[in-house]
């Protein structure tokens, strides 16, 4: 039960702005609200009838399953801010997306080691730094290149931002290159099934750094390091390596292999 009432307070507040903006409006404490998103806690009688009257719904409501409280929304307005019902037609397509596309992120906030081969250098592989963060009921990730194929003394730094859904127990994550604003990658990574996460396996969709900019697709992995690192350490470690390099553990090259078995008809992911 009070999974339930915390997955539907995570929808409900989908409806504003961010969750601060729920807080300030219910005049209840921060830390206090985000237990209840994450089901730490439960409201007192009192807070939750102050909840339910400020979104318009009946405190039974908030205890029905997720999937039954998503069908009683969709029939029923959400009382709303009056900047949410400003919202572009984007950011209403998104906020309906995080309904469903947020539930069960948290574990994987955090930094991670990316591995694929290099779309811009044929034969070499990329390790990224990744950090996954959850911020006001959306979860966003920033990742990092660091790039010196002609040895030169100061290296490319690529940034790229975007947002994660968890769509039906697979992992979405779409980014824009946030300095030219020239490409988009789209990853989908199969989800951990451990409390623990300690590598993510997938595909990742973009454009090669070359010239003709040609559209490519690699197997790719998420390396698990954790909520707090040392970060200029950690990208000092990315960069371009050889496949044969010790500094890459050989049960990774596998994984990120971009080979076809016979009488395959389209390239897959690794489990």
């Amino acid at each position: 039960m009070v999974q339930h009432f915390a997955d539907n307070l995570q929808l409900l507040c989908s409806y504003y702005k961010s969750v601060a903006d729920v807080c300030r409006r219910l005049n209840i404490n921060r830390a206090q609200f985000n237990r209840y998103l994450n089901g730490t806690t439960m409201p007192s009688s009192s807070t939750q009838r102050r909840i339910c009257e400020f979104f318009g719904v009946e405190p039974d409501e908030m205890m029905l399953s997720h999937e039954q409280f998503v069908k009683l929304v969709q029939v029923r307005p959400i009382r709303q801010s009056e900047e949410s019902k400003n919202l572009t037609p984007e950011q209403l397509q998104f906020n309906r997306l995080n309904q469903s596309g947020q539930l069960g992120l948290a574990k994987y906030d955090g930094y991670y080691f990316e591995y694929y081969y290099s779309m811009a250098c044929p034969g070499k592989i990329l390790r990224t730094l990744v950090h996954i963060e959850s911020q006001d009921g959306k979860t966003y990730y920033k990742r990092t290149e660091r790039l010196n194929p002609r040895n030169i003394k100061k290296s490319f730094h690529g940034v790229y931002n975007g947002f994660v859904q968890l769509l039906s127990d697979r992992l979405f994550l779409l980014d824009f290159e946030s300095q030219t604003h020239v490409e988009m990658t789209q990853t989908i990574l199969y989800p951990s099934f451990r409390n623990r996460v300690e590598r993510l396996t997938g595909l990742r969709l973009g454009v090669s750094g070359s010239g003709e900019r040609a559209p490519c697709c690699v197997r790719v992995v998420y390396e698990y390091l954790g909520k707090n690192i040392n970060k200029k350490h950690a990208v000092a470690q990315c960069g371009l390596y050889d496949p044969k390099s010790d500094e890459i553990d050989e049960d990774i090259c596998q994984s990120i292999h971009n080979d076809m078995a016979e009488g395959d008809w389209h390239f897959r992911a690794r489990f």
